[in-house]
């Protein structure tokens, strides 16, 4: 009897520990996942705008939930909302929400508004040129501080109507511009080839919802509610659901190019290049290419133990932060390799900046120019 007791008893230990280990496996398994922060915009009190009588937080809402829901069905993506009924939440508060689930995206849905019957679709990343209508919208979505209680104190006197507090909010975001450019440019590439529908471009402004956001983020306008035709298909089941699946499947692609470029069996880091291919260069005189790997407040040594044994690192302060470089050449193709050892030592939101005489100038201007 005593023999059987204890098998009992090694049976459940064995059946405790196993099922403590299981659910180890189970939260390691959840927290690899690709966290995606689905915001709609405005809700509550603030309708947004009423065009042709239409609610913008009813129709925002509506394409968020099923950008989410569509986005679920994906075992490698985690979906948090920061709204999911007809609620008020502050903008400081959206931010905080995509920071403290260390998400990998925060994607802001809205709809546009004019005096005039313009129409088509518009994603905004963060920036600073707030000239003409990109002020106006950057000022309208902002005055929604407004309606917040603490918003002198959340926002430290942040004034919408001024230019000059707009263009000083940009720089918590700066470093990963340019990843949210990549998602805003194939969520308009999606609207026109997928959902048929008239893109404005990719748009920069100083929008407050995505300023302290610490990962890629997008502000996206789907369209013109004060347009009568617009307004009626982002009304409509159907519109709502062609610019749902549009903004997910940018999302799904945005994810699979980032997957693309993590592993160790990059080709040109763990294996000889054709000969052909080695020989190739790409070098543009006066120009300095860097791989920018971080930005932070904290001022680190640049020593290869603080960077994932990555050597040659630089380092620049700007404004409160300290942006963190490795290598540098002349030469793009080998600043494409750096950028690719970067990302193989876990830097998988670096990218490539340039430098001429002294002053940072946009690498696509660079490579618009002729090489040596």
């Amino acid at each position: 009897m005593q023999t059987k007791r204890s098998y009992i008893i090694v049976f459940l230990v064995f059946t405790f520990i196993t099922s403590l280990t299981s659910f180890d496996l189970l939260q390691a398994q959840q927290d690899d996942k690709f966290v995606v922060v689905i915001d709609a915009g405005h809700g509550g009190g603030d309708p947004g705008n009423l065009g042709n009588g239409h609610k913008e937080k009813d129709i925002a809402l509506k394409i968020a939930l099923e950008v989410g829901k569509a986005l679920e069905n994906n075992n490698d993506i985690k979906i948090i909302y920061t709204r999911k009924k007809d609620v008020f939440i502050e903008l400081y508060e959206r931010a905080n929400i995509a920071n403290k689930a260390d998400a990998d995206l925060f994607v802001s849905i809205h709809c546009n508004a004019h005096s005039s019957q313009a129409y088509g679709t518009e994603t905004f990343v963060l920036g600073e040129k707030n000239t003409g209508r990109n002020f106006e919208v950057a000022k309208r979505e902002n005055e929604v501080i407004f309606l917040e209680e603490n918003y002198e104190e959340n926002y430290a006197g942040f004034d919408p109507s001024s230019p000059e507090s707009t263009i000083a909010i940009g720089i918590e975001q700066e470093v990963y511009v340019e990843q949210s450019i990549v998602l805003a440019r194939k969520i308009e590439d999606n609207f026109i080839g997928k959902s048929k529908r008239k893109s404005r471009g990719l748009k920069q402004a100083s929008l407050l919802v995505i300023r302290n956001t610490y990962m890629p983020s997008v502000l996206v306008e789907v369209g013109f509610l004060t347009n009568k035709r617009e307004g009626a298909y982002l009304n409509s089941k159907k519109g709502q659901s062609s610019m749902a699946n549009a903004i997910k499947d940018a999302i799904i692609n945005y994810k699979k190019e980032l997957d693309q470029n993590i592993g160790t069996n990059i080709v040109g880091l763990n294996g000889e290049l054709p000969g052909s291919v080695q020989e190739l260069t790409q070098v543009y005189d006066g120009v300095t290419f860097k791989v920018q790997i971080a930005a932070s407040s904290k001022n680190l040594a640049p020593k290869s133990y603080n960077f994932n044994g990555l050597t040659d690192i630089t380092k620049d302060k700007v404004g409160n932060l300290y942006k963190y470089f490795y290598g540098k050449t002349s030469d793009y193709i080998k600043a494409n390799q750096l950028l690719q050892e970067a990302k193989t030592k876990g830097y998988t939101s670096s990218f490539v900046v340039a430098y001429k005489n002294g002053e940072k100038v946009d690498v696509s201007d660079v490579l618009k120019s002729t090489t040596n």
